[in-house]
């Protein structure tokens, strides 16, 4: 008898449109093997849930509500198996400054960053003194939240405090030292250090623009040209990652490579599987297809994850 896979996407966060994008992927891959509905997350989910009956929940949102922790604990309440992480590992890897804290405990190489409080504003002067001994100029400033370089933005000097004001919505925000160099991607899947690409993004940086629209022309190298000792060095980062905020199924996490260091800037629970996402490159290279990919994702599911 052919399992039920019920895909969650869509949701409510910036990133409602990728999520969609690697659910219609998810269900073109899988509906020949899986009885397959695609199901948003409203307020009828649980309804929606226990009306389907799946055997497991693949969870495709990406971002708030759908990557944080929230509705993983409403799948482990109705105990349906899920894939991807668990409440407490996307809890923890969603928050950039919970899990930098984690990754600087474990000896993992993070750029410096500060917290920035609206509410506690005073003087543009005090905060470039604070910018200049902490970190200097160019700086990264973003949402603790976000993902998919949602509201990221690398700024000068000159245009800081014009990108700081389209962040005030968010209350809190970090902001962190710029590292320039190469930006590599890694990613895992389970237990496995499953390979790397390199990305030279047209744009600025690897932004939302660039992950997810074509005409971006972000060129991806694979494999990535290093050496193998660093190539083993990053694998291994990025398992360590994975690891020890608890990660299950398929992560990638952000690296930038300068100054023969990698930076690990990020992880995430959540990879997208859209036309143009890496890990489904990444995983092709090792001749994986998206299917077995998938499929891989489907049975690799459980509860108290």
């Amino acid at each position: 008898m052919k399992k039920r896979i019920l895909i969650l996407a869509g949701g409510f966060s910036r990133e409602r449109e990728i999520s969609l994008k690697t659910a219609r992927g998810v269900f073109k891959g899988i509906k020949k093997k899986y009885i397959t509905k695609i199901c948003e997350p409203n307020g009828n989910l649980i309804k929606n849930i226990r009306s389907f009956k799946p055997d497991i929940v693949f969870n495709a949102l990406h971002g708030r509500y759908g990557e944080d922790g929230y509705v993983q604990s409403i799948l482990e309440f109705e105990k349906i198996k899920y894939t991807h992480s668990g409440v407490l590992s996307s809890s923890i890897a969603i928050d950039k400054e919970i899990s930098k804290k984690i990754f600087i405990k474990n000896n993992i190489l993070t750029p410096k960053y500060f917290k920035f409080n609206f509410n506690k504003f005073k003087k543009k002067s005090e905060l470039i003194k604070k910018i200049k001994s902490n970190l200097n100029f160019p700086v990264v400033i973003k949402p603790f939240n976000e993902g998919s370089s949602v509201e990221v933005y690398i700024c000068s000097k000159n245009d800081f405090f014009k990108n700081l004001k389209k962040l005030s919505p968010y209350k809190e925000i970090m902001i962190e030292k710029f590292i320039p160099g190469r930006e590599i991607q890694v990613a895992i899947m389970g237990k496995r250090k499953l390979g790397a690409i390199e990305l030279v993004p047209k744009r600025k940086f690897y932004d939302y623009q660039a992950k997810y629209n074509a005409k971006s022309k972000t060129k991806h190298i694979i494999p990535v040209k290093i050496s193998k000792q660093k190539m083993n060095e990053v694998l291994n980062i990025a398992l360590k990652a994975h690891k020890i905020i608890g990660c299950k199924g398929v992560t990638r996490s952000d690296f930038k490579f300068y100054k023969n260091k990698f930076y690990l800037l990020e992880l995430n629970t959540q990879p997208g599987m859209t036309s143009l996402s890496l890990v489904p490159e990444i995983a092709k290279y090792n001749n994986i297809s998206f299917f077995k990919l998938v499929d891989w994702i489907i049975k690799d599911a459980t509860t108290n994850r």
